[in-house]
């Protein structure tokens, strides 16, 4: 029950994050983006760790594990993903990107030996259903600015895969001992922040901060606080998630991030919900309650 809630309480966070970095992606690139959200997620991460003196144990392997995912899942799989935001929309992409626990689920299977009950994968279908019944209805008067490609397509495929196999690495640290979720979180984020702002540096697609948000003080307040909510507060909720449950399932309930987005349109934007978007709702969460239930 813990790592169900962790997951929920994860994608929920997510969701709120992808309404600040789907514009400030727009605004300053997908990969300055990227380096600057996890670069702020690792100073509150240190600070977090220095303020409640948190001890660090964690072991040499489990750090090669932990760089390696954060690798996957956040350079390769993130940057993916707001590319594909970037050009495809995040409609569509995220449609693309729930194919992510099947791929977790097949991957958990081979290499952790993980399995599930009958009723695991009914609400994993019901679930993924009910998210693709959603992100696949098409806006009235949509006169958008996105565009389907094939490049756009296998971003958005990427970022699964990346999600996906940062997740399976991420649990396989954790299997050999325990490690503190905030130290952690830390070792991935901190890792992965390093590794794209020396790669993007090279090839100068990295710009300074003080200077780039100097004069666009809108979207720093927008990086800011999507960092807090996302990479500091989501992935480590998701660490928690993967510890509690099993990466199948955990997958899943975090990529029920377009459901989340729902009620936050209609809030936010005042958007008008549509049936066709509560029913896919209801299919979801009847799938999540499928997965609440397994023992």
């Amino acid at each position: 029950m813990i790592g169900e809630l962790a997951a929920l309480t994860a994608a929920f966070l997510w969701s709120a994050g992808s309404f600040l970095f789907t514009n400030a992606a727009q605004r300053i690139g997908s990969i300055q983006l990227n380096v600057d959200r996890m670069s702020l997620a690792t100073i509150f991460l240190i600070i977090t760790i220095v303020i409640f003196q948190i001890p660090f144990t964690i072991s040499s392997s489990q750090i090669l594990y932990l760089v390696i995912s954060g690798f996957i899942g956040l350079v390769v799989g993130d940057t993916f993903l707001f590319r594909a935001f970037k050009e495809m929309g995040p409609r569509l992409s995220l449609l693309i990107y729930s194919c992510n626990p099947a791929i977790a689920a097949v991957l958990a299977y081979f290499l952790l030996g993980e399995s599930l009950p009958i009723i695991s994968y009914l609400g994993i279908i019901l679930t993924l259903t009910g998210i693709s019944f959603v992100v696949l209805e098409k806006p009235k008067n949509d006169k958008s600015q996105f565009k389907v490609t094939k490049a756009s397509i296998f971003y958005a495929f990427m970022s699964a895969v990346g999600q996906a196999g940062g997740l399976i690495l991420a649990k396989y640290a954790t299997m050999t001992s325990e490690i503190p979720i905030m130290v952690a979180t830390l070792v991935r984020i901190g890792s992965a922040a390093l590794t794209l702002m020396i790669v993007a540096s090279i090839f100068k697609r990295y710009k300074n901060p003080f200077k780039l948000y100097n004069g666009d003080r809108e979207t720093l307040k927008r990086v800011g606080i999507g960092s807090v909510i996302g990479p500091y507060l989501g992935i480590s909720l998701s660490f928690v998630a993967i510890n509690y449950t099993k990466i199948g399932i955990a997958s899943t309930l975090l990529s029920t991030v377009p459901l989340m987005v729902l009620p936050m349109s209609a809030f936010v934007y005042k958007e008008r919900v549509s049936l066709r978007s509560i029913v896919g709702a209801i299919v979801s969460v009847i799938g999540v309650a499928l997965l609440f239930m397994t023992k």
